[in-house]
């Protein structure tokens, strides 16, 4: 019998269960999340763990996520929009001006909202490919450029003042405002205080109502981006056109066609958060969304997401939201400064990019 002459090609090599663990993206804001988890356990009281205290962290969360999310596919894509939370401001305008003075139902408003928010992606998105200015220097402008259209427009809407009001009350008996605004699942969590399986008032009302609608929204948009960039083709585009567009668009990507969606993307996922905040506050001003820009990217790279592009994940930007409303909340809850709150947050962000690029270049065998 001939002796087993097998030879095994060093080109294909079995990885390793924590190997291909150790390379995930979002590994920086798990490991984050436990230990901003560990330390509010030590140094808050008891009811920030509570249902009513997880909730009052998760909805700004939520809001912050689910721009953090557009603005990590963007990063991965290779691009930046510094035009974000001028976009929620914005869009805050055109909404209440759809629904306040046009007297318009949300199932007109809401699309029209989208597609302004839409048309201005499209514009930042044509700019950066047309006349190959870095995509931070054009949405640097435009987040002046939107913050100011809102101040003026607001003015010409109101008369004079910078806050438009009566949106609540225009959309109060609309049948798609509960998918926009509020609580759900009412009925559950009554039941549930009724069983005695959550903490209710003395009037045996629960004290949390529901889930808000926005952390809904933020679930279902972090998993669906993270389909998108794990199972279809247009996932292994963004990483391609964020990773070298030269050599993405020589192998039939098409990059700016790419770039340009994910641009119309984000401006979308910020008016998303605009139409859910303006219904819940009631009415809309110029400041809305005023630094979110700079929270939605911090968000994303906390969660992996490296500025060079080609790199990253929506479910670390989900987890790094959730850092953020932790962090916002849970200071509330100590005996700790709050004005220490950008100190911890700055710090945040340093240790995970520091920990990402740490685990990467070892997993990879980069310089």
């Amino acid at each position: 019998m001939p002796a087993d002459t097998t030879v095994t090609d060093e080109r294909v090599r079995q990885e390793s269960f924590l190997a291909r663990l150790m390379k995930r993206p979002e590994l920086g804001a798990i490991a984050g999340l436990i230990l901003v988890t560990i330390f509010f356990l030590f140094t808050a009281n008891g009811s920030m763990f509570t249902l009513s205290g997880i909730m009052n962290f998760l909805t700004p969360a939520a809001q912050l996520g689910i721009l953090a999310i557009g603005a990590s596919l963007l990063m991965i894509g290779g691009e930046f929009d510094l035009s974000i939370g001028s976009m929620v401001a914005f869009a805050g305008m055109i909404f209440g001006a759809l629904v306040v003075n046009l007297g318009l139902p949300l199932i007109v408003a809401i699309p029209g909202t989208l597609i302004f928010a839409g048309l201005m992606g499209v514009v930042n998105g044509q700019l950066v490919i047309r006349t190959g200015l870095p995509s931070f220097i054009v949405t640097l402008a435009f987040l002046f450029i939107l913050r100011g259209l809102s101040l003026v427009g607001l003015k010409y809407l109101t008369g004079g003042s910078t806050q438009l009001r009566g949106v609540r009350e225009a959309v109060s008996d609309d049948w798609l405002a509960p998918f926009f605004s509020g609580d759900a699942f009412t009925g559950l969590f009554a039941k549930l205080a009724e069983w005695g399986w959550i903490d209710t008032f003395k009037s045996g009302a629960p004290k949390v109502p529901g889930v808000p609608v926005e952390i809904l929204w933020f679930i279902g948009i972090a998993l669906f981006a993270t389909w998108i960039l794990l199972r279809t083709p247009a996932g292994n585009w963004i990483f391609a056109a964020g990773g070298d567009k030269n050599a993405a668009s020589n192998s039939g990507v098409p990059v700016n066609r790419v770039k340009t969606t994910l641009f119309i993307v984000t401006a979308c996922c910020a008016a998303l958060v605009a139409i859910m905040t303006v219904i819940d506050a009631g009415s809309t001003d110029a400041r809305r969304g005023f630094q979110k820009e700079f929270e939605a990217i911090i968000a994303a790279v906390i969660g992996g997401s490296l500025l060079t592009g080609g790199y990253g994940s929506a479910i670390g930007a989900f987890f790094g939201s959730i850092i953020f409303g932790m962090v916002v909340i849970g200071l509330t809850y100590t005996s700790i400064d709050q004005d220490w709150f950008q100190v911890f947050l700055g710090g945040m962000l340093l240790l995970a990019v520091i920990f990402n690029n740490v685990i990467r270049k070892r997993v990879t065998g980069e310089r």
